[in-house]
């Protein structure tokens, strides 16, 4: 990923965050990924890394219409991902998808602090506002339903680097950097 277009995304981010009043900490910690799939344009996801604790950790990201972040899992980390603004298309699997597996044709996931029933692997919805709790094991993909979408997310202790599992064998956490001019901000993987 070239560097220019990190800062790009960051500008874009901080517009975003701005249009909608989200007011950032003195010292945001930025995470900006293609994750190392060489299109940003597709797999692309800005997160900000607001606090990072032993016991929880709370990120807001930011994307725009057509960059999806590829199918994943973690192990060890519960979230709650959080529709911010605009609407956020999610995809769920209770286990890992792969073919032949035997799933469930659906199972049940809080959405707002309820059991809903999910269709395994359809996709389905969150309006601004709402939110979905992930438990360690179940494979998620999501991207914008809308021209751009800000995300929270708050979960318990994050490690980027032993704890996401991607489908595709493929895919990296973060990006290989070509430095074509000067960063704009530092990154987690600086």
């Amino acid at each position: 990923m070239k560097r220019s277009a990190v800062n790009q995304a960051y500008r874009d981010a901080l517009a975003c965050f701005g249009r909608h009043r989200w007011a950032l900490p003195p010292r945001p910690r930025w995470d900006i990924t293609d994750f190392g799939l060489g299109d940003f344009a597709r797999h692309g996801l800005t997160l900000v890394n607001l606090a990072s604790e032993p016991e929880y950790c709370e990120k807001l990201m930011f994307a725009r219409r057509g960059q999806a972040t590829p199918c994943h899992t973690h192990a060890r980390k519960k979230e709650d991902i959080i529709c911010r603004a605009g609407e956020l298309t999610l995809r769920l699997w209770p286990a890992k998808p792969a073919p032949g597996a035997p799933l469930p044709s659906s199972f049940l996931a809080r959405i707002d602090g309820e059991p809903v029933e999910i269709r395994t692997g359809e996709a389905f919805v969150l309006a601004a506002g709402s939110r979905i709790t992930l438990l360690p094991g179940v494979w998620h993909s999501f991207w914008p339903a809308t021209d751009e979408c800000v995300i929270g997310e708050v979960s318990t202790a994050n490690d980027d680097v032993g704890d996401n599992f991607f489908l595709d064998p493929g895919v990296g956490r973060f990006p290989g950097l070509e430095e074509d001019e000067p960063p704009a901000v530092r990154l987690v993987s600086d």
